[in-house]
């Protein structure tokens, strides 16, 4: 590293890359999981469950973690949960869907890693003048995570086959974590573990380490109020990306590459919506104005998803995934950075997990909630409907930047 480079360099080109490496290990389930589900038998909506399993194991972590987090360093913690989410994979050859719910389940809690460390990191380099455009660009490693499972998962399948497919996912997945690994020495602020307990013995207080982050969110109204909008966001964006490839799949007869490749137009929006809402929310010094625009189009594109017909032109379908993946897929960055400015100085690895939590609580219901709707109603259109006025919701919630 040349002496006149910026000091915040290295540390956000690591965590961009380890939150682009853990979105693609998530991303990777609702796009290989159509394949394995043909062989196997199991049903479409199956992928929701298995979704919300992904979103369970980041829950898990960002409850059991938490010490370990402290102890071991934000980003050498979620280096071993990728570590682990690349071996999961393998459990995805035997012909059980619960057995896949587990490898899901293991695979997420990389998510559950990475905003906590990713927030932690950058709350000490970003530059001040910066810190919304640093969180973004740390966030936009998310919807890239999804371009490149999006685009490159169906190729092998339609290749090699979703075995092999998962054997390049897990090189994947263990190659970039494998050449940060020196880094965490020195970017990591590590901490002593909970005085009187070993960081082991959190998991056996998961109620207590679950309701610390979330005490943590009452600190202030605004704080919480942020915190609440996250999950409001989320609604939508957790039904993009779980259903999104399946219902393009299912209904409308699109092939898995097609579908792959409009998934990944949708992560695509989000990259450049994420840098751009943080660029727009740092020029405008508002956070509420940035957040408002992008729940009015979330709204919008979320809704009109359920009632596209087979006989659209392809390039209306593409425009509309790119919008949605400028706003519905592109709010965390803003959102997460307000969170670290509204937290007591002390506190931002506490409400960042917090916030997580909520987020991934929504992560966890609406995609079995959207499945069970399918199921029982075989419409997507009304599903998608509810989760566009979530979106709305987020109008309400909004505080005001300087309260």
């Amino acid at each position: 590293m040349k002496r006149n480079a910026p000091a915040w360099l290295v540390p956000v080109a690591a965590i961009f890359a380890l939150q682009t490496i853990a979105a693609f290990l998530s991303r990777l389930i609702p796009i290989i999981v159509p394949a394995i589900s043909a062989e196997f038998g199991w049903s479409g909506s199956s992928i929701g469950y298995l979704t919300a399993g992904n979103a369970l194991g980041g829950l898990v972590m960002l409850v059991a973690g938490a010490a370990l987090l402290r102890r071991l360093g934000g980003t050498r913690t979620l280096q071993l949960t990728l570590i682990l989410g690349a071996a999961c994979m393998a459990l995805f050859v035997y012909p059980s869907v619960h057995v896949a719910l587990a490898a899901c389940i293991a695979m997420g809690m990389s998510n559950g890693a990475a905003n906590p460390a990713g927030s932690e990191v950058l709350q000490r380099y970003s530059p001040p003048g910066k810190r919304n455009l640093m969180f973004s660009i740390k966030q936009a490693g998310v919807p890239l995570g999804g371009i490149l499972a999006g685009l490159l998962i169906p190729g092998i399948i339609a290749i090699a086959g979703w075995r092999i497919a998962l054997c390049a996912c897990a090189v994947i997945v263990l190659l970039p974590t494998a050449l940060t690994w020196r880094l965490s020495e020195t970017i990591d602020e590590r901490r002593p573990g909970i005085p009187g307990r070993a960081w082991y013995a959190m998991s056996l207080q998961s109620l207590r380490a679950l309701a610390v982050p979330l005490a943590s969110l009452g600190h202030n109204r605004g704080l919480l109020n942020i915190s609440i909008v996250g999950s409001l966001f989320a609604v939508a964006q957790s039904c993009w990306f779980a259903f999104t490839v399946i219902y393009l799949v299912d209904s409308l007869h699109f092939s898995l590459s097609l579908a792959g490749a409009i998934f990944a137009v949708m992560q695509l929006g989000g990259v450049l919506g994420r840098i751009a809402l943080g660029w727009i929310s740092d020029r405008l010094q508002s956070a509420t104005a940035t957040l408002s625009l992008a729940a009015v189009f979330s709204a919008g594109t979320t809704a009109l998803l359920g009632f596209i017909q087979p006989d659209w032109p392809l390039w209306t379908i593409v425009l509309l995934a790119f919008v949605a993946g400028c706003t519905a897929a592109s709010w965390n960055g803003v959102q997460i950075a307000e969170v670290a400015r509204r937290s007591p100085p002390d506190l931002v690895s506490e409400t960042a997990a917090g916030s997580s939590i909520l987020v991934t609580l929504v992560n966890i219901i609406a995609p079995s909630a959207f499945a069970i709707a399918i199921t029982a109603s075989g419409r997507y259109d009304l599903a998608f409907l509810c989760a566009g006025v979530c979106s709305l919701l987020v109008l309400v919630f909004l505080p005001r930047d300087g309260r």
